[in-house]
């Protein structure tokens, strides 16, 4: 298409363009006759951006976009891609789309570009549900980002948050939380609407709760996700909290609503062990460190796990690192010399206060003790 073709295309989209948004097109036809590629860009972004264009984006790209593509930013380019994308009849004819323009922007000096529309494409793949076709893309993605010093944020964010979603697929359940955490933190969260915060800090509950490594909720507890549990959902974020500060009592007023959960129905067994491991960490995290030999029948009452069970429960947390010390099988005895570090509530937090003071105490005591009892060492 040479420049008078162009010209003419222009004015007739000028003539379907709403008329609040028809001084882009003069724009268009400025940048376009003076070769400046950097506003035109910038124009054609803020078009595509306006909701009254959509019907025009995918002739725009196709046939003016093109034109000039290898001339302007790479990334923004994909931007311009994405946007054209969801005007295609179905998802397979917008994989071709996505997949043209990876290969566009596959060169060199534009591989930030390269897995931004990678990462397109793996989602429309998961949409399809090619699930191995979306992990060799996604793969190829994640090889590439590895190796990069720096990297604009909305890269990382497209990539994660296409990971996460393929994990939640094949129930990996601590790859999808692991991801959807970096995915919030490589975005803004008003960028996302109610409903999707609501319905991402939901999944990363559930998640949390079903995975068979994740024991420590800290860092989802202090995300501002989290405030997003509202309403009906509300009961999970208290039943999260019960986790971390192993409260059997708040977890049995609040297991009616797991058998109301398919998932959660389906990992019962392995959400109540969780439950026990997490009243046994905060029950060693309440004594002092020099009174942490805990006999298995004290531990059976603040666990309310049976005696015959607790060597397993205490070998259980040992495995997997939530504690650490020796069982005396003979005497029946543990003794505990660490517990893993985890967000405090306001609870214990006081219970920590309590222990400093009489360490303040102890320590005052000692003080006393040693300045009566060693007067006539230092006398003068």
């Amino acid at each position: 298409m040479n420049v008078d073709s162009i010209a003419d295309f222009l004015a007739d989209q000028r003539d379907e363009t709403p008329d609040e948004l028809q001084y882009l097109i003069i724009q268009f036809e400025n940048y376009w006759e003076r070769k400046l590629w950097h506003q035109l860009t910038d124009a054609l972004i803020e078009f595509f951006a306006n909701p009254q264009s959509e019907q025009q984006r995918l002739k725009f790209y196709k046939v003016f976009i093109l034109k000039f593509a290898d001339k302007i930013n790479q990334l923004k380019l994909v931007d311009l891609g994405l946007k054209a994308a969801t005007q295609c009849r179905d998802d397979q004819e917008r994989l071709t789309f996505l997949t043209d323009l990876a290969k566009k922007v596959d060169n060199e000096n534009s591989q930030d570009a390269f897995v931004y529309a990678t990462a397109a494409v793996a989602r429309v793949e998961l949409d399809l549900r090619d699930l191995d076709a979306s992990r060799k893309d996604l793969d190829k993605a994640e090889h590439i980002l590895d190796a990069f010093d720096s990297v604009e944020t909305k890269v990382h964010a497209a990539f994660y948050q296409v990971n996460a979603d393929y994990y939640q697929v094949k129930g990996d359940f601590a790859s999808y939380y692991r991801n959807a955490l970096l995915y919030l933190a490589c975005i803004d969260l008003s960028s996302l609407s109610p409903d999707e915060r609501k319905a991402r800090a939901y999944d990363l509950g559930i998640a949390a709760l079903v995975s068979d490594s994740i024991y420590n909720f800290g860092e989802l507890l202090q995300h501002p996700i989290l405030a997003a549990l509202t309403g009906d959902v509300a009961w999970l974020q208290e039943l999260l909290l019960a986790f971390n500060r192993g409260d059997l009592a708040a977890y049995d007023m609040l297991s009616g609503r797991i058998s109301t959960i398919p998932l959660l129905k389906e990992h019962v067994e392995d959400v109540r062990q969780k439950i026990y491991l997490a009243a046994l960490t905060e029950s060693v995290f309440r004594r002092p460190p020099h009174q942490r030999a805990m006999s298995f029948g004290s531990i059976s009452a603040d666990t309310k796990v049976r005696k015959d069970e607790i060597e397993h429960l205490v070998m259980k947390a040992l495995s997997l690192g939530l504690v650490r010390g020796t069982i005396d099988e003979v005497d029946e005895l543990v003794n505990f010399t660490w517990v893993q570090p985890r967000i405090l509530d306001m609870t214990q937090i006081a219970s920590m206060s309590q222990r400093l003071g009489e360490w303040g105490e102890n320590v005052n005591k000692l003080g006393n003790w040693i300045e009566a009892s060693g007067q006539d060492i230092w006398a003068p």
